[in-house]
């Protein structure tokens, strides 16, 4: 029978499909914006607070409103769908945002950002691939996130192209075509279950998860991960939404150098996302998110050292591989933690979480530059965000939760690979 070569047939296009979306949305939607924010202040005499608030308006709104049901959409009725219209809201998102003139356009077209990378962004890609692979999540989740990190590390450089060529409004909707067109083909027809196999009882696997997200939302590890999570996420966005506005504008880096230092940061991210994916099949994951917490915090002090020639390649280099990493371990945690049936709602609420502090990060920061006419506070705050996330971690189990042995459709083996003798 040629039934066992199906699956990793399949398996290798569910892996390009979620790298292909997460390296739109992600890699080119979430990175490549910031690239913008120096031409919008110029233009339009924004402050910083302003520029990055965008992201934060939309995110408050979208997260606490969608984040849930987001995540209960694709328990429910699996991640293809939800992905499809998450790509075309995130072409649409930056073709709008190529067109604005006024504030209000501005926080419209990013409140389509928003809905497109909780629609197509991690979400639904951690559900399809948990659903997929077994013993080897850990590498399939870094080898997929491998998207977020080459589109991040290239889009720096092709909006400098584009900008020199068309302009910084004819660039971003360029961008905006370039995630339709790279993302929407293979999230038409990727599956979203394993088939079962011939003699096993047929199930449902588009049918509600009889697991409840009320024994998740009673855990306290369960809070101690949404914390350690916000946190993280905080620091990470605080520093890196504002990242080219430091370079541009407080030290004189040009486009071209601050292209360069982005992209190396994202470069950096794919040996995090790799050599990150690779332990947490090794060694308890919440080790693994401990390392990724602290190499963050540890990088932002860099930023301080910017008359040092080369401080700001570690930071890039440092922060990169914390940030390839942080994403991706996340749900691999929550997966081991609570198990793939409440998978999408437990992220789903986490997602959420982390949307807030995405949002509020940046705009705090760029709130203490406006009000001292430096980083130097609201760096320091991010610091702060990063060891607090380090010290929730501290706290997690290293304990897995009993999973099924069957999940959606994958029956040939139990998710979780025994536990080790030694």
């Amino acid at each position: 029978m040629s039934a066992p070569a199906a699956p990793r047939a399949a398996q290798i296009q569910v892996a390009a499909t979620s790298f292909l979306a997460l390296f739109a949305i992600v890699g080119i939607a979430l990175y490549g914006l910031p690239f913008f924010y120096d031409f919008m202040v110029r233009e339009f005499g924004w402050s910083r607070a302003q520029v990055t608030s965008g992201n934060a308006i939309s995110k408050l709104l979208v997260g606490p409103l969608f984040g849930f049901l987001a995540g209960w959409l694709v328990d429910r009725f699996g991640p293809r769908r939800l992905m499809i219209a998450g790509i075309l809201m995130a072409g649409i998102a930056l073709v709008g945002l190529g067109a604005i003139r006024t504030l209000a356009g501005f926080y419209f077209f990013y409140l389509f950002n928003a809905l497109g990378n909780f629609c197509g962004g991690p979400l639904p890609n951690q559900v399809l691939l948990s659903r997929w692979f077994t013993a080897a999540r850990g590498r399939a989740m870094g080898v997929a996130y491998l998207g977020i990190g080459i589109g991040g590390a290239i889009v720096p450089f092709l909006a400098l192209w584009l900008t020199q060529e068309v302009g910084w409004r004819g660039a971003l909707q360029g961008l905006g075509l370039l995630i339709v067109l790279a993302a929407l083909p293979l999230a038409l027809v990727v599956r979203e279950a394993p088939p079962a196999p011939a003699g096993a009882p047929s199930p449902e696997p588009r049918a509600p998860s009889p697991a409840s997200i009320r024994t998740v939302v009673r855990s306290p590890a369960f809070y101690l991960l949404l914390a350690g999570s916000m946190c993280s996420i905080a620091a990470v966005g605080g520093t890196n939404q504002h990242l080219k506005l430091f370079l541009s504008l407080d030290h004189g880096y040009s486009q071209g150098a601050a292209a360069q230092i982005a992209s190396l940061v994202l470069v950096s991210s794919l040996a995090g996302r790799l050599g990150m994916g690779w332990l947490a099949d090794r060694i308890p994951k919440k080790y693994v998110m401990l390392l990724i917490y602290l190499l963050v915090a540890a990088s932002i002090p860099l930023l301080f050292l910017t008359e040092l020639r080369g401080a700001i390649y570690l930071f890039a280099v440092v922060f990169g591989i914390g940030l390839g990493g942080e994403y991706m371990v996340i749900p691999l945690m929550a997966a081991e933690l609570f198990g793939v049936p409440v998978l999408g709602r437990a992220m789903g609420v986490v997602l959420t979480g982390d949307g807030v502090a995405e949002a509020l990060a940046p705009v705090l920061v760029g709130r203490m530059h406006d009000v001292t006419g430096s980083y130097a506070t609201g760096f320091a705050a991010v610091i702060g965000f990063a060891i607090a996330g380090a010290i929730a971690v501290a706290f997690l189990p290293r304990s897995v939760a009993p999973e099924p042995a069957f999940v959606g459709a994958q029956h040939a083996a139990p998710l979780h690979a025994p536990p080790r003798a030694g």
